[in-house]
């Protein structure tokens, strides 16, 4: 029979949630690494117990962690994350010039292919591949040395590389988000990057639709449809139809488009999912209402999903990868907040239950669909 397993990833370890097809009881194993920030758990779908995680603290810097066997245990692997060649600089907040420098790994994202290929995203914005399982970091430094690196400048959190999205049908295509950059995509697996912000506007830019400097929360497509992804931006929810060249404002009847996460239905490429909050200084639900909304018709039109969610007094925020859906028919949707919350729905986000409450921070959370 499937289980399902939830990895989540939180600013003191990372927990496993398992469970089986029903998705009725669950287990809760964790903390991993307990006391580390863990910016990012992730599973690879070539190979379903080769877990990666990101581990992170201010005193003793990043590490990146293996498993060979779901998560029961775990090996540091290589954390040379190094520049290629004369790092330069990007812009700082105020403009001026600031030198490239790493400091930890945001995201990582597995090949669908091959389970010793591994991405990651860093902060200061680089992109990096592993072809042994995370043993050996290269850069692709093709996308930080484009000719537009030098404009880039970090958004509240840091100048960091959040999304990778890894098209199946074109090996060599890829996009990336970066926050407060842009959207990029490769058509050669990394090697060179055109932008890919066309019909973008951001209005705290100087130049509200010039090509870089938007700041992009998160990516998300359908793996039958690589050419439409979804946007949540800093302020509108976006679509593209043509792998990124133009977008379109689809944020609808939102309460607000304000929010960080967004996700994509696994067997319905119209059918997306985000949580607004607020605004870009009040980070959490209007009206104190934790609601995620649905669009069955790719944007535009957007229902609230709220039944078993917290309706009142709920000021958490839902951060950028702690959106996640299953496999399973019908499928499970998965909300992970910074109160310490997980919630869980077996019915597309009709009804929704706690897996499990007061846990730290929840920064991340992503799901296997397991035979």
């Amino acid at each position: 029979m499937a289980e399902v397993r939830v990895l989540v990833g939180t600013k003191k370890g990372a927990f496993i949630l398992t469970s089986g097809g029903a998705r009725r009881e669950w287990s809760v194993d964790g903390p991993h690494f307990g006391g580390w920030e863990v910016m990012h758990v992730q599973g690879s779908r070539a190979d379903p117990d080769r877990l990666y995680a990101s581990q992170w603290t201010d005193w003793h810097g990043q590490v990146v962690q293996r498993s060979r066997d779901g998560g029961r245990s775990w090996e540091a692997v290589g954390n040379a994350f190094r520049y290629e060649g004369d790092p330069g600089t990007h812009q700082w907040y105020d403009g001026t010039p600031h030198p490239w420098e790493f400091k930890r790994v945001w995201h990582l994202q597995p090949s669908p292919h091959d389970p010793e290929t591994v991405f990651a995203g860093v902060e200061d914005a680089a992109l990096f591949r592993s072809t042994d399982g995370g043993s050996t970091w290269a850069e692709l430094s093709g996308l930080r040395q484009h000719s537009t690196g030098n404009r880039w400048m970090p958004g509240a959190g840091g100048l960091c590389l959040h999304t990778i999205l890894l098209d199946p049908e074109r090996p060599g295509r890829m996009y990336v988000a970066i926050s407060a950059a842009g959207a990029f995509r490769s058509d050669d697996g990394g090697d060179s990057w055109r932008v890919a912000t066309g019909g973008l506007s951001s209005e705290f830019l100087p130049k509200p639709e010039a090509a870089v400097g938007h700041c992009i929360h998160k990516l998300a497509m359908h793996p039958s449809r690589p050419d439409t992804v979804f946007m949540q931006k800093h302020w509108d929810v976006c679509r593209s139809d043509d792998a990124g060249e133009t977008w379109t404002e689809v944020s609808g009847n939102l309460p607000s488009d304000f929010g960080f996460p967004i996700a994509v239905h696994p067997h319905e490429p119209e059918t997306i999912y985000v949580v607004p909050i607020l605004s870009d200084t009040e980070h959490y639900p209007p009206e104190g209402k934790l609601r995620v909304y649905r669009s069955r018709t790719g944007g535009g039109n957007w229902e609230a999903l709220t039944r078993g969610l917290p309706q009142r007094n709920c000021f958490h925020n839902v951060l950028r990868d702690a959106l996640a859906t299953d496999a399973m028919d019908p499928s499970g949707l998965y909300v992970g907040t910074t109160g310490g919350a997980v919630y869980a729905s077996a019915d597309e986000g009709d009804t929704w239950s706690p897996i499990v409450e007061h846990l730290p921070r929840v920064l991340s959370v992503e799901v296997q669909t397991l035979p």
